[in-house]
């Protein structure tokens, strides 16, 4: 089954509110020194709203920043996706292709081109810049719920409900390879910085491993008690991390194929993981609605913000590392001042 196709409450329609409501504040010194490690309470001062982009009609399942941190992207339930200016806080398109909910979104390293899959078994390439649909991929066969490029840009990773994932030529839109060996719905999907592994994670409760160029499979990494929901590589492609609905973030060692470290995250579902540029900090969101911060060294909580009114679905660091982007059901996209790498990597 699709983990984001729960019952939701019913959402009114909305006018268009103003985009960019501004109101920076100063982390306290309290958040910066919470020593959680996934325990309630111990975390749970508020991180610094920068800013709260508004204009979606429904709950919010994925945002991206393109890699020059210029643009963010949002997409929503309802199929529709929205590129912002990520400076100004100004919608720049609003696209539209997808026929139901839109699971993830990812840019092409050199940010010429936006890959969103769905819901209606597609992958669709999109220019940010002019708002224009580029290429469509057909071949899964079931509901798409991850998507990843390449290093390179010239290959995209995708992971679905069929069981596979799926390794495409973004050019001429071909399928190049399909990867079997989950048991159950595979809900996400991402390509190590060197491009020479793959990671997956599905409803069988399992993180696998790839050998991206040969599509052999090098581990299968167990641990979660329930459906795996995100995996992302750090940045040196040295740790792995994943989250799920068991409400646990787990670090991978991804060559050798061992648990590294289990925080207690979430209580319920962690829904989303995302590493800062550096690697010293990892960001997760869950149904507690709440975005936490995590020292990746020590696994404890440096920050904490809950001004969501809803599940969170979506987190993405900017790409200088001062902010955190994201998306929940309450239909809003938040900005929010992280600490800085010296006090969250000491």
């Amino acid at each position: 089954m699709n983990p984001f196709a729960h019952p939701r409450p019913g959402v009114a329609s909305l006018r268009r509110p103003p985009l960019w409501l501004i109101a920076l504040t100063v982390l306290t010194s309290a958040a910066l020194t919470a020593r959680a490690a996934g325990q309630e309470g111990q975390a749970d001062k508020p991180a610094a709203e920068a800013a709260k982009l508004e204009g979606h009609r429904d709950g919010i399942y994925c945002v991206a920043f393109s890699t020059d941190g210029h643009l963010l992207a949002s997409a929503c339930k309802s199929g529709e996706i929205k590129v912002w200016d990520a400076r100004r806080g100004e919608e720049l398109h609003t696209l539209k292709g997808h026929t139901g909910q839109v699971l993830r979104l990812t840019f092409s390293p050199d940010g010429r081109v936006l890959a969103s899959s769905g819901q209606d078994k597609t992958v669709r390439l999109w220019g940010p810049r002019t708002g224009q649909p580029v290429r469509t991929l057909t071949g899964h066969t079931n509901w798409v719920a991850g998507v990843a490029f390449s290093p390179d840009g010239k290959h995209l990773a995708t992971a679905s409900a069929d069981r596979t994932v799926r390794l495409w030529d973004v050019e001429s839109g071909q399928e190049i390879r399909t990867l079997k060996g989950h048991s159950a719905e595979v809900c996400t999907v991402a390509l190590s910085p060197d491009g020479k592994r793959l990671a997956s994670g599905g409803n069988d409760r399992t993180v696998k491993v790839w050998d991206a160029e040969t599509g052999r499979e090098i581990h299968s990494l167990k641990g979660h008690q329930a459906e795996v929901y995100t995996v992302a590589f750090r940045g040196d492609g040295s740790c792995l991390a994943s989250c799920g609905k068991d409400g646990t973030v787990r670090l991978w060692d991804p060559a050798g194929g061992r648990v590294l470290r289990t925080i207690s995250a979430h209580a319920g579902a962690a829904y989303t993981v995302a590493f800062s540029p550096d690697g010293k900090r990892l960001a997760s969101a869950g149904a507690d609605r709440k975005l936490k911060v995590w020292n990746v060294a020590t696994g404890e909580a440096v920050a904490c913000q809950n001004g969501h009114r809803n599940e969170v679905f979506a987190v993405a660091y900017s790409p200088d590392g001062a902010h955190v982007a994201s998306g929940s059901q309450d239909r809003t996209v938040r900005l929010w001042a992280v600490p800085p790498t010296a006090v969250a990597g000491r």
